[in-house]
C-alpha cells in the first residue's frame, strides 16, 4: 500500500508518517523543504519525497503524484502565528482537499482511494444531529468572523461530506475530529466516537498528536477499521490504554 500525505512536516503529520513507515507501508510526502526531514527519513527506502508546494501543484501535476496511491492524507494546518492565521492562503486546507479530489477523480482509479483529513472537534458533522448549546453555537458563530482557519476546516470536511458524499466510485473519506491536541513521546490510549461525548469548547478533552497519527494510519492500514469509519467524522480522546477503541 502506497499514501500520499500533505502536511507530513507538521506537529501530526510526522506522527502519521511515522506509524506508516513503522507498518512498512510505502509512503510519499510533499514538503517544501526537504532538508528539514528527520535523517531517518532520508535513509528510508519505503518514503519518497516531492519537493513542492501543495497550493502551486496543478490537478495533473498530483494526479501523477498519486496514481499509484491506495490514499491520500492531509494533515495540513494554519500555524498558530499572525501570518499563519490571518495571511493567505486563507484556504490553505480547503483547497488542498479539492485538489487531491480532483486529481483522484482524474485517474479514475479502479477501486476507491481513501481519503484521511485530520479536522477538528469544533466542527460539527452536519450528517449527524449532534447537540450544541446555545453559548457554543455562540462562539463558534464568533470564532467564524475572527479566526479564518475555523472555517477552512469547517469547509474542508464539508466538501468530503457534500461533494464525495457515501457512494463515490473513487473516493472514500473519514474526517478526524481530534480535541484539545497535547505532545507525547508514545502511542498511549484513546478512545473514538462518532460525535463529541464533552463540549469542545466548555468542556475540551485532549489527544495526543502521536495518538492522532496512530488512529489516521489505522484506518488506512486496517480495512476493519475503515469499514467501521469511513464516511464519518470521528471524534477521538485521550484514555487509559486498556480502553482504547478503534
Amino acid at each position: 500500500m502506497t499514501t500520499l500525505v500533505v502536511g507530513a512536516t507538521g506537529a501530526t503529520g510526522k506522527h502519521l508518517v511515522e506509524q506508516l513507515l513503522n507498518s512498512r507501508q510505502k509512503v510519499k510526502v510533499i514538503v517544501r523543504s526537504p532538508e528539514k526531514l528527520p535523517e531517518t527519513w532520508k535513509t528510508n527506502d519505503q518514503l519518497s519525497v516531492i519537493q513542492a508546494s501543495v497550493s502551486e501543484i496543478t490537478v495533473d501535476e498530483m494526479a501523477g503524484y498519486i496514481r499509484d496511491c491506495d490514499a491520500v492524507a492531509s494533515c495540513l494546518g494554519h500555524h498558530p502565528n499572525w501570518k499563519g492565521i490571518y495571511g493567505k492562503p486563507r484556504r490553505l486546507v480547503t483547497d488542498a482537499v479539492i485538489l487531491l479530489c480532483h486529481a483522484i477523480e482524474k485517474n479514475a482509479p479502479g477501486k476507491p482511494v481513501k481519503f484521511v483529513l485530520m479536522n477538528t472537534t469544533g466542527n460539527r458533522n452536519r450528517d449527524l444531529n449532534e447537540p450544541v448549546s446555545m453559548g457554543q453555537r455562540l462562539v463558534i458563530a464568533i470564532l467564524r468572523l475572527l479566526l479564518p482557519p475555523h472555517v477552512d476546516n469547517e469547509k474542508a470536511a464539508d466538501y468530503l461530506r457534500t461533494k464525495m458524499g457515501q457512494i463515490n466510485s473513487f473516493i472514500e473519506w473519514v474526517a478526524v475530529r481530534p480535541d484539545g491536541l497535547v505532545n507525547e513521546d508514545q502511542v498511549t490510549g484513546y478512545e473514538v466516537h462518532p460525535s463529541p461525548t464533552r463540549s469542545a469548547i466548555f468542556n475540551a478533552g485532549t489527544v495526543s498528536r502521536i495518538n492522532v497519527g496512530h488512529f489516521m494510519a489505522e484506518l488506512i492500514t486496517n480495512n476493519d477499521v475503515w469499514s467501521k469509519w469511513k464516511g464519518q467524522m470521528p471524534v477521538i480522546y485521550q484514555t487509559a490504554p486498556k480502553n482504547r477503541q478503534s
